[in-house]
């Protein structure tokens, strides 16, 4: 079975630019323009932590977001919120056979024009149970967005509610850095921890 591994969590944001210079000021998280979901009518920052990130995503087209499940998702959400999180594999066919899933592919055009491709499963169990993270296979010629690093922190851990025999099932063996508590499915809160000590998006 292919490993899985953390790959980002998703924080929604009303203003990307707002949510960029609190994350900043408050914690001296650095983030970088991400690009435009043009399929979504969302976009997003990018806080790259290393093998992980932080995806900050907004509503840019209300219209195009109001038809889509994503962009309803992100239209929803109160700002600041941790939405969801996905989980990496190099196996996303294996995954999705395992679970019935069907998989999509997704991108995003960054701003010097590139082009971000990857494949996903799952995203609609996402949005309906927050706890159940979707699974991203990156296109082999696509930069893993965690990697314009310039933090020293890094995700230690992703606190979740719901149903913890659910996502096990979902999840499959893994050796994520996770902890479940019985309660409405959410992603309650993301810790990052660095020299100078933890830092706690969401919940305290």
């Amino acid at each position: 079975m292919s490993r899985l591994e953390l790959d980002h969590v998703v924080i929604a944001a009303a203003d990307l630019d707002d949510a960029a210079r609190e994350l900043e000021s408050r914690h001296g998280l650095a983030s970088v323009e991400g690009g435009r979901h043009l399929e979504w009518g969302t976009a997003n920052r990018i806080v790259p932590l290393g093998d992980a990130y932080l995806e900050l995503i907004a509503v840019v087209d209300q219209a195009k977001a109001a038809e889509t499940v994503p962009g309803r998702w992100v239209g929803s959400a109160r700002d600041g919120q941790p939405l969801g999180w996905a989980v990496r594999t190099d196996d996303l066919d294996a995954v999705a056979t395992r679970l019935g899933l069907t998989t999509g592919e997704g991108s995003r055009v960054t701003p010097d024009g590139s082009v971000l491709r990857w494949r996903s499963a799952g995203l609609e169990r996402s949005v309906d149970k927050p706890t159940l993270p979707f699974f991203i296979e990156w296109h082999p010629e696509t930069p893993f967005p965690g990697r314009a690093d310039t933090s020293e922190l890094r995700i230690v851990r992703v606190g979740l509610v719901g149903d913890d025999g659910q996502l096990t099932r979902w999840l499959g063996d893994n050796e994520l850095a996770i902890e479940v508590r019985e309660g409405t499915p959410a992603v309650a809160r993301v810790v990052l921890a660095g020299p100078a000590g933890e830092v706690v998006l969401g919940e305290p």
